[in-house]
């Protein structure tokens, strides 16, 4: 297609992958926008480079002459070990890759050249940013894109978390120079840089407080329809996470004959737990309508190579 620098798959967690086509100019601005705020030290790169994450950051690399370090797949153990020998001031978790750092006790040592950690390409819990930052005090920077944005567009800096810290949970910061954010029938859009001057609507439900940080409150293609009621899948896995005994969860919408779907959920954990104690935990939280009808115990979320939670796979494995 003339124009066109590569088409880009989605990530396909939730349905069939779509086809996005990335113009050479709206990679090009998204790239050097990104090349003038370059992580210091070696980039490491776990994403694949089919997905835009993979590909933005080796082309932000050699635009900006950095040294790549390649992973095959997201591991502890090699991320560590990359961290060691290159010794980055900032580099890249996805969420899933902060909470397994968290679990396998990585030394603080390990991550002592650390001046930051970005991440983003999923929802991530307030509470794990602030166990993160107390275990290992290195400030947790998450940003919000897309692949149909070619790139992050909004996200946390270093000095707004020393300006605010803690006062902002569950922020993904605010919109990168030159990018506008709106929300408009509570559906979040943006243009500006490297979008173009049209506005463009997202999938995203959020909220824009007074200072200008975004706030994704849920996706409005994620929503469950039960018998009327919607519930957002991403706010109920939201609450289970804040269980001390959840490691990670996932839910997704099971076919229901007399409701039309109902909400089920796959929980990870870090210590053992009842899933009836998780029903109570999320009954005292949420109206009933949005509690799951079955909560599964499992020993891994399905998740792709990115660490998104694969809800076509989950679906499957809940029935």
């Amino acid at each position: 297609m003339p124009g066109v620098a590569v088409e880009m798959l989605t990530s396909g967690t939730t349905g069939p992958p779509k086809r996005v086509p990335l113009p050479y100019a709206t990679l090009e601005q998204s790239i050097l926008g990104g090349a003038a705020r370059p992580p210091s030290g070696a980039r490491i790169i776990w994403a694949p480079m089919a997905h835009l994450g993979g590909i933005w950051g080796v082309l932000q690399s050699l635009v900006g002459g950095q040294q790549i370090a390649l992973m095959e797949r997201f591991e502890v153990d090699g991320w560590v070990a990359r961290v060691r020998q290159h010794r980055p001031g900032v580099t890249g978790l996805p969420p899933a890759g902060l909470r397994m750092v968290l679990d396998a006790g990585v030394a603080n040592d390990a991550l002592a050249s650390l001046q930051a950690i970005t991440t983003g390409t999923a929802r991530v819990g307030p509470e794990l940013v602030t166990e993160f930052e107390d275990r290992y005090g290195i400030p947790v920077l998450v940003t919000y894109g897309a692949t149909e944005f070619a790139g992050p567009i909004a996200g946390w800096t270093v000095d707004d978390r020393k300006a605010f810290g803690r006062a902002k949970p569950g922020s993904v910061g605010r919109p990168y120079k030159g990018v506008e954010a709106r929300v408009i029938d509570g559906v979040l859009e943006v243009r500006g840089g490297h979008l173009g001057p049209e506005w463009r609507r997202t999938s995203d439900l959020a909220h824009i407080d007074d200072d200008g940080f975004v706030y994704i409150d849920g996706r409005a293609d994620d929503a469950i329809v039960r018998g009327g009621f919607k519930v957002s899948a991403g706010a109920v896995a939201d609450v289970l996470e804040q269980h001390p005994a959840v490691s990670g969860a996932a839910v997704v919408g099971r076919p229901d004959e007399r409701l039309g779907e109902v909400p089920v959920a796959a929980v990870e954990l870090a210590s053992p737990v009842d899933p009836a104690a998780l029903d109570a935990f999320l009954r005292e939280r949420l109206p009933a309508y949005q509690v799951p009808v079955e909560i599964r115990v499992v020993d891994a979320i399905p998740r792709n190579p990115t660490m998104k939670v694969d809800a076509v796979a989950v679906r499957r494995l809940l029935g």
